[in-house]
């Protein structure tokens, strides 16, 4: 029996052995993450506008002379330049009236010349008592009336003259016509039928609506003064890619919607933007200013809060609550929070536990291009983005920090 006991001593010894390391299980490693200090460098917040494009000039084509239409010289969507002709109506009734006037205008003519004769026989015969001083006045009223019929004649030749003139229909402005209202063979009526109408194309109007609460912020911080940049995108383009300049801001608030209407102007030499296309502006909000830039999917959600992740040299992590600002590109503008030589996590947020120390390994944060991300509709207080004013050099990375042990 106590040999038997004796067997059983290794037995319990190795499990003690087992038991021990398995109270004393191996640390992992730290887990690796990126870290980077914050971009500097100037930027430019815009303020997002939705607004339409509009003709400078828009003009109703009406005839000046009533008649039959005669021909159509266009054709309808062409370009036409000031002064073309695109209609011609029947001149003969104008013509017409214009012989008429001048067969009136010889008749006063030949009054005249007579009535200029007899003024002068009867002066002769005054001088010599054969006729009296009457006479002589009533010569000289007739030749002024002559006169005056003869200046109504000339009045009436000349209005004559026009209005054959009218029966030419030419363009007033450059621009894109649009379709002929009226066929030839159809009755026109002077100043009253719309024949067609005509828009000039370049440069072009781009009109919107920005709130009181914006109008006070841009009269504060110097920004949306006549003469600022703008850049406008098309509903299909990803880019701002089409600049003008702010041009017009009405003198008034809308009291009924509580905004105030701008207008910028935009070259279109290629005449590729069309009256009533529907694009989105983009407005400097205020001057440049030097900022510091993260990677926006550095940026965490602590509760209510927007936090970034801050590392030592030991490996040791933080939440650092921020402020955020407009997005340049990629990167989020952050307001507040973090100094220019904190090493923020910019990749392995999901690698982050609480009371654990990571491996934090060296990276940069590339500077952004001048990318003209999408923004959300602009609404009473339009969505704020920004752009770089000029991409700052990245610091020079520092020996990697040391792993945590």
């Amino acid at each position: 029996m106590h040999i038997k006991g004796l067997g059983l001593l290794p037995l319990a010894a190795a499990m003690l052995l087992s038991a021990c390391s398995a109270a004393a299980p191996e640390t992992p490693p730290p887990p690796p993450v990126t870290v980077a200090q914050p971009l500097a460098q100037e930027v430019v917040d815009w303020d997002d506008y939705v607004g339409r494009f509009e003709a400078i000039e828009n003009v109703e084509v009406k005839p000046r002379a009533s008649g039959y239409l005669q021909a159509v010289h266009f054709r309808d969507g062409d370009f036409v330049r000031a002064g073309q002709l695109l209609f011609t109506i029947d001149a003969r009734p104008s013509q017409a009236q214009l012989d008429q006037a001048r067969a009136q205008l010889a008749r006063a003519e030949a009054a005249l010349a007579n009535a200029r004769t007899e003024l002068a026989r009867s002066r002769t015969l005054a001088e010599s008592q054969a006729a009296s001083t009457e006479e002589v006045e009533q010569r000289q009223a007739a030749f002024r009336s002559a006169e005056a019929d003869v200046a109504a004649g000339r009045a009436n030749v000349r209005a004559a003259g026009l209005n054959v003139g009218f029966t030419r229909v030419v363009a007033p402005i450059s621009g894109r016509i649009s379709q002929r209202r009226v066929d030839p063979g159809n009755a026109v009526t002077a100043d009253q039928t719309v024949l067609t109408t005509i828009v000039s194309t370049s440069p072009l109007h781009f009109t919107f609506e920005g709130s009181e609460a914006l109008l006070l912020r841009y009269q504060r911080q110097g920004g949306g003064r006549i003469g600022s940049p703008v850049r406008i995108r098309l509903q299909d383009e990803g880019q701002f890619t089409h600049a003008g300049r702010l041009d017009f801001v009405d003198n008034a608030i809308d009291p009924a919607s509580g905004t105030i209407r701008a207008r910028a102007i935009v070259a279109n030499p290629d005449g590729f933007l069309r009256p009533g296309m529907i694009g989105r502006l983009r407005l400097a909000g205020a001057a440049p200013y030097r900022a510091l830039l993260v990677p926006d999917t550095a940026i965490a959600t602590e509760g209510v809060r927007r936090i970034v992740y801050v590392a030592d040299g030991e490996g040791n992590v933080a939440p650092r609550p921020v402020e955020l600002g407009p997005l340049v590109g990629a990167l989020r503008v952050i307001r507040g929070g973090i100094e220019p030589t904190d090493l923020v996590v910019i990749d392995g947020l999901q690698r982050i536990m609480p009371g654990q120390k990571v491996s934090p390994q060296r990276g940069r944060i590339a500077p952004p291009t001048d990318a003209q991300p999408d923004a959300p509709p602009a609404q009473a207080a339009p969505a704020s983005v920004a752009t770089p004013v000029a991409s700052a050099p990245a610091p020079a990375a520092p020996a990697p920090a040391p792993s945590a042990r």
